[in-house]
């Protein structure tokens, strides 16, 4: 039997196996489409493994819906460090954390012995069109034009790890994002294809935003995407560096501090049930 803990972060759920001990399973692409399907699986945005690390406390690596494997979850990271304090798995309140964007640094917020809440240094934003990777020349990127459908997007490119691409907009509430999203993550200009952010400002301090995740779909949050679009935001000059941003699940916690340029997100972890499944 294949022990798996359901957990979201803001909406944004996936399905956690403690990998440490036990190694990777066989065949982790097909079992992330499967455990993913809401109808014959589990129900999930992806499947995430905590493993073992020679450079860190722990690895972690994610798998989304589709199968495709992906760099980094800012939602996902935080609800790894809610597993491995809750399971036991380790004592500390500050850990690291190898992803395939790097190494990241956590500090977990907890009340009687459980973590509610989750600080990530999410490292610092990429800005250089070469390494988003997106096909314009000139950086930083904040004037791309593309049309999807009916519509005509001015994006601005950032990476947080994994590549994203965020629009400004009057009004994302009533937008189709599935109409639109599912053209501009393949966009050409995206080798690596792309997240795409479409986001409203609502003041200085505050940022409305809805998600097409690469590999997933819309999902009710996105803690890169809401990083990068905290970043994008405040590059045009219209937010400050220290923002929350509203999401479909709820709200994140984002702070650019330019004196090291690194970005912090801190937001919720939540356990949502416990289970096995029969290995076939």
């Amino acid at each position: 039997m294949l022990k798996f803990t359901k957990m979201q972060g803001l909406g944004n759920d996936y399905v956690y196996m403690d990998c440490t001990k036990s190694g990777i399973p066989d065949d982790v692409v097909s079992l992330a489409q499967f455990i993913s399907d809401r109808h014959f699986g589990v129900g999930s945005d992806g499947l995430i493994l905590i493993c073992e690390s020679k450079k860190c406390d722990f690895k972690m690596r994610m798998f989304n819906s589709d199968g495709s494997e992906a760099q980094m979850c800012g939602n996902g990271i935080r609800c790894v460090g809610k597993f491995v304090y809750d399971k036991g798995l380790t004592s500390k309140t500050e850990i690291t954390v190898e992803t395939l964007s790097g190494i990241k640094r956590l500090k977990l917020q907890e009340r009687d012995g459980k973590v509610i809440e989750v600080e990530v240094d999410m490292g610092e934003p990429i800005l250089e069109a070469n390494r988003i990777p997106v096909l314009v020349s000139g950086s930083p990127v904040t004037d791309l034009i593309l049309q999807a459908e009916d519509k005509e997007f001015i994006f601005t490119c950032v990476s947080m790890g994994n590549p994203h691409a965020i629009t400004i907009l009057d009004n994302v509430i009533d937008l189709d994002v599935e109409k639109y999203g599912k053209k501009l993550e393949v966009d050409y200009h995206f080798p690596e294809k792309a997240n795409i952010e479409f986001a409203r400002i609502i003041d200085k301090n505050t940022i409305e935003m809805r998600v097409w995740e690469r590999g997933a779909g819309e999902t009710m949050a996105c803690g890169t995407g809401a990083c990068a679009t905290a970043v994008a935001c405040n590059l045009n000059g219209l937010t400050s560096n220290e923002v929350t941003v509203k999401l479909l699940g709820g709200d994140l916690k984002i702070k650019w501090d330019k004196e090291s340029n690194h970005i912090y997100m801190t937001g919720p972890a939540v356990t949502v049930f416990e289970g096995e499944l029969e290995e076939k």
